[in-house]
Formats: C-alpha cells, structure tokens, sequence
C-alpha cells in the first residue's frame, strides 16, 4: 500500500468510488486550490483503495487546527489497517503543518469508525451534536 496526497483533479476523480457520490469536476478544482484543504489517497496494485481528506481551520484564540472531514476504504479492503494508516498520515500532516490537534465527528453508532479512529489515538471529547442548515441548490 502507498499513501500519497492527491494533487490533480484526475487523482481525485480516479478516486470517486470512495466517495459519497460523483466527482464534480468543478468541484475537485476548488477543493485542490483552497487553501488548507487536502486529500490522501492509499493506493493498493496502483489503484485507489482508500481516503481520508483534511480541512485546516484556523481561529484567533486557538491557532490552527485540523478536521478529518471525511474517511474511506473500499468495502473490498477493509479490516487492513488501510484506514488507520490514512487517519496516521493525515496526523504527521497536521504536526508538519503547525496544528494544535486534529478532531473528527463520528455517528456514535458507528462502531467500525469508532475503533479505526481509537486505534490511531483519538479520545473519546464528550457527548457531540452536529447540527445542519441545508440550502437549496441554486
């Protein structure tokens, strides 16, 4: 297994079976310019197997922090180690790139993610509630 950070959009439409649903082209395109924004893709026989994507985010009284936006491993690949070596690689970035932590939020019935991410060394920070303002597409 190889894990490298995407840095085209072909890596990133290459890897859209990880994803929740097609690569937009346009999309990609923002993603891989914005600023803290990154993608690592674990590859396995040259093809993507697995990712994980980072967001910086930065504020006057913390510094700068990392978010785990969003983890993947093909169903074909999984119980490997692939998606704790993901969540480890995206830890070195976010030491390499200054972060005081890195944070994910997880479903607190998804046990799969729960031990990927506790085998990395997260700790449990308490009872968590995400709240969502959907917008109509324009």
């Amino acid at each position: 297994m190889d894990i490298r950070r995407a840095t085209t959009v072909a890596e990133l439409v290459a890897a859209e079976h990880l994803y929740d649903g097609p690569a937009q082209h346009e999309w990609a395109e923002r993603f891989l310019t914005a600023a803290g924004h990154l993608m690592l893709i674990a590859y396995a026989d040259g093809r993507p197997v697995g990712m994980i994507s980072g967001i910086e985010m930065h504020h006057p009284d913390k510094g700068t922090e990392m978010c785990l936006y969003e983890l993947s491993v093909h169903e074909a690949h999984r119980r490997r180690g692939i998606g704790r070596a993901l969540v480890e690689a995206l830890i070195v970035v976010a030491r390499e790139r200054g972060c005081y932590d890195m944070w994910v939020g997880v479903d607190t019935d998804n046990d799969p993610a729960l031990a990927t991410y506790r085998s990395a060394g997260a700790k449990d920070d308490g009872v968590f509630a995400m709240l969502t303002w959907e917008f109509p597409a324009p």
